[in-house]
Parts: structure tokens; sequence; C-alpha cells
């Protein structure tokens, strides 16, 4: 077990999580557009401000969402459950793109569907 101050947990996890942030975001978009995708032509007329502008909120939200990840992993890096938790990181980011990935889906049915 390996003791490491805050700081050197906050900068781990920057580390960790900020680069896979886009695949989080890249997942999201993806499910997005298969949804637009597959409800065309009638999505096409269902896009407009208002649209944008809540997918953009949402977006926002979303991202929001995300940086809950640091403090599950800040609490667990300066808990005695550290070495066993840096090897578990990758759930959490499974289980969280699995989740927002399924409420994107019901929103963008939501907007898209016919």
């Amino acid at each position: 077990m390996t003791d490491i101050s805050a700081r050197q947990a906050l900068s781990d996890a920057i580390r960790y999580w900020e680069p896979r942030r886009i695949l989080y975001n890249g997942v999201l978009f993806a499910v997005v557009a298969a949804v637009f995708v597959f409800h065309l032509p009638e999505a096409r007329f269902k896009i407009d401000v208002n649209i944008v502008l809540v997918l953009f909120v949402l977006a926002v939200l979303a991202n929001v969402a995300y940086c809950s990840c640091y403090v599950v992993d800040v609490s667990a890096q300066i808990s005695s459950f550290r070495d066993h938790w840096l090897r578990l990181r990758l759930a959490l980011l499974l289980v969280g793109i699995a989740f927002a990935a399924t409420l994107t889906y019901f929103f963008a049915v939501g907007f898209f569907a016919a």
C-alpha cells in the first residue's frame, strides 16, 4: 500500500479520466447520431433551434455527470484500498458509459422518433 496526498490522487485522477472523456463523448455522440439516422427522413424535420439548444445543454450536463468519477476515484485513492481500486477504475468507466449511453438513447428517441 502506498500513501499519497490528496493532491497526488487528484493529479492521477485527472491524468486517468480526462483522456477517456473523449471516448465518453464519442459514444454519446454516436448514440444520438445512430438514433437520428435510424429515424430518417422524419428526424430531419424535427431539427430546429430549440432541439439544438436542448442537445447542447444535455451535452454539458453529461460532462458534469462525468466529473462525478473524480469523487469516487480520489476518495478511493486516498483510502487503504488504493492498490485494489487502481485495478477497478476501468469498471467505473464502462458502467458510467453504459449508463450515460442508455439515458442518451432514451432522450434521443424522444427527440427524433416519429
